[in-house]
């Protein structure tokens, strides 16, 4: 079984659930890397999501699911662990599948260190690029409030899976706040001792707050869609990218999020996942995007996930693709 690239037929695929999803207590690693954009916390609420929150977010997962089933892809879900630190929702944000290989990334976040955990029973063969030893020092607080100053420091490999999407030999690696440059440095080693014909690119000065899927997002060899708010040109993508047709993604209809509690900003919206190269899952109200992609023969299946916002997680943020033609 082996991911090569975000296009390919999928196979085989994890998608994560809502149980027991919660907020943890505040740390300084949480309040540089989630909320730096925030002045103050008072809002900010902590401790397990609302019931509803959690009910439909299942809901939404089950039909999720369904649909994949349908489509003759195997689904796997991880472990509902009682106590998990933060939660299950997202595993893009956990584990990397890049060929034959299953990384544990090593997390910005400390309350997340050990999620990977509930996933063993799906991936026998992790493995670990750098074993992270947290410490205050690796967060800089000067992050809170300016987003030209990154909040993680470079005394470790640090990063989320999610920063990074693959285009087969070439990745394309986010320096965020859930990545930095040492983690770009551990990946392109590890790269180069399991496939040294990879190539780890960096996108900079692009967006702070977060992961990738949210701001690129690749379709097939190619092509790519682009959030027009953080990418003004696809001149400023390390080549090769810069020379892939680019759609940029008209405004995404905002469905809101519940209460006080957004996670993720307006353009969770085009964080989508490709069935194959003709056609991908949308959120249900994302009807502009999926007339776009028309105009480029792929077509759309648009589902229900009330609480991407909410949770912070779009259809390609629910997954990790464990297998793809």
């Amino acid at each position: 079984m082996t991911t090569f690239n975000e296009w390919g037929q999928l196979k085989e695929v994890v998608v994560g659930q809502a149980d027991y999803a919660k907020i943890p207590p505040m740390s300084t690693s949480l309040r540089t890397v989630n909320y730096a954009d925030q002045k103050d916390l008072l809002h900010i609420n902590t401790g397990v999501y609302p019931s509803q929150v959690i009910e439909e977010a299942n809901q939404d997962l089950e039909t999720f699911v369904n649909f994949l089933q349908s489509e003759n892809i195997i689904v796997h879900r991880p472990n509902q662990n009682p106590n998990v630190e933060y939660y299950n929702y997202c595993p893009r944000d956990l584990i990397f599948t890049y060929g034959s290989k299953k990384i544990v990334a090593p997390m910005s976040l400390k309350e997340r260190r050990y999620e990977w955990e509930n996933y063993c029973h799906i991936f026998q063969d992790l493995e670990f690029i750098h074993d992270v030893i947290y410490d205050d020092k690796d967060y800089n607080l000067d992050c809170i409030g300016n987003p030209d100053i990154l909040a993680l420091n470079e005394r470790q490999p640090m990063f989320d899976a999610a920063n990074i999407i693959k285009a087969n030999d070439n990745l394309l690696y986010l320096v965020s706040n859930t990545g930095n440059k040492k983690g770009a440095e551990a990946l392109q080693n590890w790269m180069y001792n399991n496939y040294p014909s990879t190539k780890v690119h960096l996108l900079e000065n692009v967006y702070s707050y977060i992961h990738i899927d949210s701001t690129v997002a690749f379709l097939r060899e190619g092509l790519m869609l682009l959030n027009p708010s953080r990418i003004k040109s696809k001149d400023i993508l390390p080549s090769p990218f810069c020379y892939w047709d680019a759609i940029f993604c008209p405004e995404p209809t905002n469905i809101g999020y519940y209460k006080n509690y957004c996670n993720a900003s307006k353009w969770i919206n085009m964080n989508l996942l490709s069935i194959n190269e003709n056609l991908v899952v949308l959120e249900e109200n994302q009807t502009s995007l999926r007339d776009e992609l028309k105009k480029y023969n792929i077509e759309s299946v648009m589902l229900p996930l009330r609480h991407q916002r909410t949770l912070g997680g779009g259809f390609h943020c629910v997954t990790v693709d464990n297998c793809r033609a």
